[in-house]
Formats: structure tokens, C-alpha cells, sequence
């Protein structure tokens, strides 16, 4: 706290809100076959209320956590592990990069700003406007864009689509990375409405099913993970992951990327439910399985490696992020989304003051603080 209190700026006084309420909208979406995504009881469903000595500083770890991750992965994102390793060792803090100025320092990739964009578009409107945030998507440059985002953002902007016909029936991790935000309209008031608002994030860029069903059930994961005193048992991650996804992804035909898994096709949550479990029953490290279902940016390889690394390395979670770092191909993204969890779980006690320290907090080269900023402003739009 005493890191983020630094960048506290003046904001004036803090306005009332009334929710947004998407549901309807949702309903809509679903009734015309739009939304690739499964209709079903769970998208209606209140979440639980948080505890009542709920403290705000597991969001801040939340938030945070998506940076750190990302920063700590940016300079040898898409490296191999074993290529990595062979480079700079174990990667622990941050790597004087081109970008970083050649300085230690952590500096964002797509991963943080379409985050903090996010963030930044829910304070400004009290909730999701899903055609405001295109727009904001759409306002900057992205660092290290993927093709689906820049597609999607081109259909939006270019082609002028409408924000619920931009999206691709896409299997890229561009989504998922960037949905802990969602939560935060929702930690005073629960409402079902915070499910609604994780798919309609999602199909601005990413419709489909695997995707809009993994962005709903990390949201609820992340949900959980905000009242939890300690860790969960490993298997509750996978557990977790599957009772909702399965529900909204249904029985979809995808065929994993890894070569040992060519002959499977069938559902994203079936074959993480699959893998994972084997892996968890024979204590592989998380070198061992991510090598053998691949850790790249399909959901594919994103998702179990994620659930993995939490399995196996949640009670601790500068390791978890560690991990995620030096063990995973698309290092940045995998470790940015262990960050959010890692952060919900733990809070800011569970991140290391070398990494906030050494954190430029920018969205854009010239916003050192940006992160911090927005994450105050946060608090006292939504909390406070």
C-alpha cells in the first residue's frame, strides 16, 4: 500500500453510480446466435457477497499481478524455455530490454494496456459499455498486438462493424489475458451481471465458445479467489475451471496444436480436465507438462499451463509467477494471467516490493504511473 499511495493523484469527488446491467443484452446476443457461447442457468446466477472484512488489496494484487507478469516476460516472450534458460538463466526480476531503455525495469505489453484500457474505461463509464471499450482499444498503440486482436480492432475501426460483429472465431489467449478488470464494477454490489460482462469483453475480439466460456470461468475463479483465506486444494483449479466451462463451451470440435495430441478433437474443457489431471497424478513439474501439451498463445496450451502452474505452485506465489515466467513459450501472457489469480489469492503481500519498485506502471511510453493511478481511481470509484 505504501508503493501505490505514492502515485495517489487528485481525482475530485467520486459521483454515485448506478450499474450497468448487461444481462438483457447477453440475452439478446445468445437469442440471435451471435455470441458463440452456451445458454445456461450459470450466466443468471448472483455471485457471492465477498466476506465482510474483504480488503481492497487483493484487488490491487489482482491488477498488479497482470502487469508484473507481463513485465517480467515481455523481454523473452516466444523464447523456449530451454532458449530462455540458455540466454538468462532463471529469470527472477526484470531484463534490461531495447524498450526498458536497457534499464531493469518493468515496461508493459499488450497484456497490460488492453488491461488497465479496460480498467480505465470501466471507471470512466461505471461498467461496461462494450462499443466505448472498442473505442478505447482502438485509440493507442498495442505492443506486440496478436493477429485476432488486430483484426478484430481493423473490422471495428476500418471496416466499421458494429463491436458485437468485430470479434473472430479465434482460439488466441488475447482475451483471457486481459478480463480481471470485469470484476471490479461488482466487488460492492454482486450481480450476474459481472458473467454477462466477461463474455461481451471477449467477443469484441475473440467470439468464440472456448473463448467467451474461459473468460466467464476465470472471472469466477478470480471471484473465488478474493474471499479465500488460503490456497485451495491443487485439484480445485481444474475442478473449478471445468464446472463452468463446461456449461458454456459445451461440446465444441477443436484439435489442440501439439503434436502427441493431433488425435484429439472435442472440447477446450475436456482436454484441459484431461491433461491436467494426468499431469497432476504424475507430479510432473511444470517444465515437464507445459513441454508436453505446448504453452504458446492458444487456449490449448494457455489454459492448462495456467491451471498447472496454480495447481502446483499457488501457495507461493512470486513462484508461481516465476514459473510462468522461465517455463512457458508465450511467458508474458501465461504469467500475466497467474499474476491475477496469484494477486486475488494472496493480495499485495504476495508480491514481492522489488517487482512494485521496479514496475514503470505505463500503458503507453509516456504514462510512468498510469497502472497506479488507475488502480486508486478504481478503489475510490468502486469501493471507497
Amino acid at each position: 500500500m505504501r508503493l501505490l499511495r505514492r502515485w495517489l493523484v487528485s481525482t475530485g469527488g467520486v459521483q454515485s453510480i448506478t450499474m450497468i446491467d448487461n444481462v438483457s443484452l447477453i440475452e439478446g446476443l445468445l437469442a440471435q446466435g451471435i455470441i458463440r457461447l452456451g445458454d445456461c442457468e450459470f450466466l443468471y446466477k448472483n455471485p457471492e457477497p465477498l466476506p465482510p472484512d474483504f480488503n481492497f488489496n487483493k484487488v490491487e494484487g489482482m491488477l498488479l499481478g497482470v502487469a508484473i507478469g507481463d513485465s517480467l516476460g515481455a523481454t523473452s516472450e516466444g523464447q523456449s524455455p530451454t532458449e530462455r534458460l540458455k540466454h538468462y538463466g532463471e529469470i527472477r526480476n526484470y531484463i534490461p530490454g531495447k524498450r526498458s531503455e536497457n534499464k531493469p525495469i518493468g515496461v508493459p505489453t499488450d497484456d497490460t494496456q488492453m488491461t488497465f484500457w479496460t480498467l480505465k474505461q470501466l471507471i470512466l463509464d461505471g461498467g461496461l459499455v462494450p462499443d466505448n471499450l472498442a473505442k478505447r482499444f482502438c485509440r493507442h498503440h498495442i505492443i506486440g498486438i496478436g493477429t485476432t486482436v488486430k483484426s478484430s480492432l481493423s473490422n471495428y475501426k476500418d471496416g466499421h462493424k458494429p463491436w458485437y460483429n468485430t470479434g473472430l472465431d479465434s482460439l488466441g489467449n488475447g482475451a483471457l489475458m486481459r478480463i480481471s478488470p470485469i470484476i471490479l464494477p461488482y466487488i460492492r454490489k454482486p450481480h450476474r451481471s459481472i458473467y454477462a460482462d466477461a463474455a461481451l469483453d471477449a467477443m469484441i475480439t475473440h467470439n468464440a465458445f472456448a473463448n467467451t466460456a474461459s473468460c466467464v470461468a476465470f472471472v469466477n475463479i478470480l471471484w473465488s479467489l478474493l474471499s479465500m483465506k488460503s490456497p485451495p486444494e491443487p485439484r480445485w483449479w481444474v475442478d473449478r475451471y471445468c464446472s463452468v466451462a463446461e456449461k458454456l463451451e459445451g461440446n465444441t470440435q477443436y484439435s489442440p496444436r501439439a503434436s502427441q495430441y493431433t488425435s484429439y478433437k472435442g472440447s477446450l474443457w475436456q482436454f484441459t480436465e484431461r491433461v491436467v489431471t494426468d499431469a497432476l497424478r504424475r507430479r510432473l513439474s511444470v517444465l515437464e507438462a507445459c513441454k508436453e501439451w505446448g504453452s504458446g498463445a492458444n487456449l490449448f496450451e494457455t489454459v492448462p499451463s495456467v491451471l498447472y502452474i496454480l495447481a502446483k505452485h499457488a501457495q507461493n506465489g512470486e513462484e508461481a509467477i516465476i514459473r510462468a515466467v522461465n517455463d512457458t513459450k508465450d511467458n508474458d501472457s501465461v504469467a500475466a494471467i497467474v499474476g491475477a489469480a496469484v494477486g486475488a489469492l494472496h493480495g499485495l503481500d504476495g508480491i514481492p516490493d522489488r517487482w512494485i519498485k521496479g514496475l514503470t506502471g505505463r500503458t503507453r511510453s509516456e504514462d510512468d504511473g498510469e497502472v497506479f493511478k488507475l488502480i486508486l481511481t478504481a478503489k475510490r470509484k468502486f469501493w471507497n
